[in-house]
């Protein structure tokens, strides 16, 4: 499998290009704006992108969604516990005074532990809520992208509409912990990292 990151929005979200060689089918983890070098990556490697797969709804994540849907002609995949923020994304982007955007457009909803695949590739569906009611994240290669429920050192906050630190506290020491130490793990933001190495560091334990 092949990646690239993209740092992209308002509030610098990081949003990968995940391919197979052989296939050329892609995804797209979170679609934080319309970039045009995701377009160009897409076209130079000669890819198909299958999905937008959103890690959770807040708005930092999903503003580029139906322009790149549109212009990559994918499908958009979310957890049915984040629905709600996407249909009433005004209602919290107004807290960052962020201007008036059209809600994002989803086709399906993914559940956890569901296998989706693009290519000979395999993305694992895995619950974290916490952070947001519809945390997901996505297990692929090897490879844990996570969105904000883990960063390097830290976690995602839950003071925000549907966060829960009780949830987030059980996603990370009884979900993604339980992973194996040497799973590389990419977030929403901010550098990667490895669950062993949060195991040890991250403020969670503390």
């Amino acid at each position: 499998m092949k990646m690239i990151t993209f740092v992209a929005g308002p509030i610098d979200a990081n949003n990968y290009l995940l391919w197979d060689e052989a296939s050329k089918e892609a995804v797209l983890i979170d679609c934080s704006e319309y970039k045009e070098e995701i377009i160009e990556a897409v076209r130079e490697n000669n890819l198909k992108v299958k999905y937008i797969l959103l890690t959770h709804g807040h708005f930092d994540h999903v503003l580029g969604v139906n322009e790149m849907k549109e212009a990559l002609n994918c499908k958009v995949g979310v957890n049915k516990g984040d629905v709600t923020m996407l249909d009433n994304i005004n209602e919290f982007a107004k807290f960052f005074a962020f201007p008036y955007v059209e809600p994002p457009k989803y086709d399906f909803l993914v559940d956890d532990g569901e296998e989706l695949h693009f290519g000979n590739e395999k993305i694992k569906v895995i619950y974290t809520p916490g952070h947001t009611e519809g945390g997901v994240c996505y297990l692929v290669d090897g490879k844990l992208f996570c969105g904000d429920t883990l960063f390097r050192d830290s976690y995602g906050r839950t003071d925000l509409f549907g966060g829960d630190f009780e949830k987030i506290h059980h996603s990370l020491l009884d979900i993604i912990f339980k992973l194996g130490d040497e799973i590389r793990v990419y977030p929403g933001h901010g550098p990667a990292s490895t669950i062993g190495y949060e195991k040890v560091h991250n403020e969670i334990n503390r």
